[in-house]
């Protein structure tokens, strides 16, 4: 799906277009979402070099990520994205050259749609391409700032079960998500802060004051933001100590439950045991009492070993 956006004034008009259609005239964005074969033969009249393909999206070298070429500026942006309780990571290659961004994906973002919400309602001011660059990036950053205040929430919710037993399962998975929903928020933070850098370098010339001042305010947001980050990280690590360490509690008392029930029963039966043998001669074989003996005697033994263990406090 190829999207024209065309600059009108300082907001964007929308307009979709085919393979069929030419590239609009004044058209600031192009964005292509997961083109099929033709779409792919028509973005090749975009660029002097090699047309970007969607499996380059997820190379993760720097030279590959951010480069100059012919073309202008690539960028490969990592955007978190949540989808229910999962955090997953999805790559955008952005290209600025001349006047115009053209930004290539393969998997739908809700940025992108929250970023057409803006121009239809005409809340978003743009005059040239790095300003809608810096615009994309912007609304990046406050997505993950509510990422970690969910982050945060979620964390609150977990320490309060992290010891109730029934919800013990749960709660590690919820932990586990947690933990790797911040890891994905931490690197598109690290990839943000790499970006803007190239950019920053990049259009150190051309740039204008508001745009380097732009620049230099999300990179003090990102430096702001990634002490949270680890600090999210130490609390998932420690509620799940927590858990592993209150999991191995509860076990180690039904651990404990048959140790104590294995010993009290130990002298009632090397009591039975004794009276079990087969000789010829015991003395107590003729007694008439004898099994009422052996059973009272097996009772107090085992009676008396429960009162030793519940004495020393082992119980």
């Amino acid at each position: 799906m190829i999207t024209a956006y065309t600059l009108n004034g300082k907001s964007l008009d929308i307009q979709p277009l085919t393979t069929e259609d030419s590239l609009p005239v004044d058209t600031l964005w192009l964005d292509i979402f997961k083109p099929d074969e033709l779409e792919q033969q028509w973005m090749k009249q975009l660029f002097v070099e090699e047309a970007p393909e969607l499996d380059e999206l997820d190379d993760i070298e720097a030279s590959a990520r951010f480069y100059r070429d012919k073309d202008g500026l690539h960028i490969h942006s990592l955007f978190p994205q949540r989808l229910g309780k999962e955090i997953d990571g999805i790559n955008v290659l952005f290209t600025l050259r001349n006047n115009m961004v053209i930004s290539l994906r393969e998997d739908d973002l809700g940025l992108m749609r929250l970023l057409r919400h803006y121009m239809r309602q005409d809340r978003l001011e743009v005059e040239d391409a790095p300003d809608l660059l810096l615009e994309i990036f912007q609304l990046k950053i406050e997505y993950i700032s509510d990422l970690i205040e969910d982050g945060y929430k979620t964390l609150e919710d977990t320490a309060k079960e992290v010891l109730q037993v029934d919800d013990l399962h749960r709660t590690l998975s919820d932990l586990m998500l947690q933990e790797n929903g911040n890891g994905h928020i931490r690197l598109a933070l690290y990839d943000t802060r790499r970006a803007l850098r190239f950019l920053k370098r990049s259009l150190r010339q051309s740039a204008s004051d508001e745009q380097r001042k732009w620049i230099d305010e999300m990179l003090y947001d990102i430096e702001s933001l990634l002490p949270h980050t680890q600090f999210l990280f130490d609390k998932i690590n420690f509620q799940l100590e927590a858990a592993m360490g209150f999991t191995s509690l509860e076990q180690s008392k039904v651990i404990k439950i048959f140790s104590v029930a294995a010993v009290v029963f130990l002298p009632p039966t090397l009591i039975a045991s004794i009276y079990g043998m087969n000789f010829e001669i015991m003395p107590e074989l003729g007694f008439d009492y004898g099994y009422i003996m052996s059973l009272v005697m097996m009772l107090m033994s085992a009676c008396g070993t429960y009162y030793f263990f519940k004495r020393k406090g082992w119980l």
